[in-house]
């Protein structure tokens, strides 16, 4: 049944699309506002590194026994995975019931005005997290800050901005500095930000912007700081250490994602933030297909015994240089073969994506998303690789690249990656 109402909400929207706020504003208020009637809210904008800070920021919450809501896009496998629920056994998916009544309620406010579906579902979720009581509401921006339909938060109780780097430039602007403009566009008026590392570029606009709003910063380097040492986290401020375990999300930009959710979680719980909820928060908490090294299943029968397959969803520049230094500290540590599977959307910057991944990998097995219209052939895509320096073989799904991978008879490190649809594929397959 959501389905249905999904399809059909997909009819409303505009031919082209124009950033503005102007659409959820009449439809909000058409629903009463409940974007004014939230718990408290955390706002996180940023290009890289959202969802894995919130994650981190929600196992922190919930082992201090806070109830959390969680807004978060696109979805890997099912739509029900965006809008999260606290609730008396612990936070959950939303129902198809709840969601049916919350896309129906808002489609019968819009009145078959144009709007897009993020704007109506969002719409949807603010209703959905009026109505359930929680003590947080982690708030994931879609795309940008400024005139992102989540911003109509008037007052959250504090905003994020996890690293910038270049990506969507058809909307959000060509440089870091406009980027940055966009995703500042969250700073409300005396409410506090914790921003992740920047680039200097990045970062000189988000102060600027905070000086003429008047935002209290709290800049990671400077005002915290976070690293590793002798296989621990260390995390600090002038008044605070925390010696922790390394986060369970692999990566070294995970560790700078778990130091902003630290130093988040310091401002909102204050005194009440004890080490035994930061250690919960390090081991447990979980944001699929970001750099997941999957459990055998099902897409293991297509490889050599003792393959590793690795997922992640990333799929811009700065997202390819991340899992290509994991890569990297991976091998160093337990040398094998490293194959990647790569699909990508035509929307981003293939080439810049998979450059990093030079002298690291073996071959590149290139595949098609099934379903994405604006999905790369594989061919195209094997193109890029192959500019960029790379052995590249242009092939017709995940499970080809896979076998073709175990065709040398050597157990491989397999990375499949490039794009979030992708990924929500691939989990759907190996389930």
């Amino acid at each position: 049944m959501s389905n249905t109402l999904l399809e059909r909400l997909k009819s409303l929207h505009p031919q082209s699309i124009d950033l503005s706020l102007g659409r959820i504003e009449r439809l909000l208020a058409a629903l009463g506002n409940p974007q004014d009637k939230l718990p408290p809210v955390v706002h996180v904008a940023g290009t890289n590194g959202k969802g894995s800070t919130l994650a981190f920021l929600r196992a922190i919450a919930e082992a201090l026994g806070k109830g959390v809501h969680v807004y978060t896009s696109p979805h890997l496998v099912d739509f029900h995975e965006r809008i999260i629920l606290a609730g008396p056994h612990g936070a959950t998916a939303i129902s198809e019931d709840v969601l049916v009544d919350c896309l129906a309620r808002a489609e019968a406010a819009n009145g078959g005005e144009l709007i897009t579906l993020f704007e109506i579902t969002t719409a949807a979720g603010f209703l959905a997290f009026a109505e359930a009581p929680a003590d947080l509401l982690l708030l994931e921006t879609g795309l940008g800050g400024r005139l992102d339909a989540t911003n109509m938060v008037a007052k959250p109780l504090i905003t994020i901005i996890t690293p910038i780097s270049i990506d969507h430039v058809s909307f959000l602007g060509e440089s870091l500095a406009e980027i940055a403009g966009e995703k500042a566009g969250i700073l409300k008026p005396g409410v506090p930000c914790v921003v992740g590392r920047q680039e200097q570029e990045a970062l000189d606009v988000i102060e600027r912007r905070a000086e003429d709003v008047g935002v209290p910063l709290h800049v990671t380097g400077r005002d915290f700081d976070v690293f590793e040492q002798q296989g621990r986290l260390v995390f600090q401020t002038a008044s605070r250490l925390f010696d922790l375990p390394l986060p369970r999300l692999a990566g070294r930009h995970q560790i700078d994602n778990a130091g902003t959710a630290i130093a988040v979680a310091s401002i909102v719980f204050g005194e009440a933030l004890t080490a035994r909820a930061l250690e919960h928060g390090m081991t447990k908490a979980y944001w699929p297909a970001r750099l997941e090294c999957l459990p055998v299943g099902a897409l293991h029968a297509y490889g050599v015994e003792g393959t590793e397959i690795w997922l992640d969803g990333g799929h811009n520049e700065a997202g390819g240089q991340a899992v290509a230094h994991t890569l990297a500290e991976l091998d160093e540590r337990l040398p094998r073969p490293v194959h990647v599977i790569w699909g990508m959307m035509e929307t981003k910057d293939a080439r810049r994506y998979i450059a990093p991944f030079k002298g690291l990998v073996e071959r590149v097995y290139t595949v098609p998303i099934p379903d994405e219209p604006n999905a790369f052939a594989a061919e195209p895509l094997a193109e890029f690789a192959r500019a960029e320096g790379l052995d590249a073989v242009a092939v017709n799904s995940v499970p080809d690249a896979l076998l073709k991978s175990a065709s040398s008879g050597v157990p491989a490190r397999v990375l499949i990656c490039g794009s979030l649809f992708l990924a929500g594929l691939v989990l759907k397959q190996h389930a």
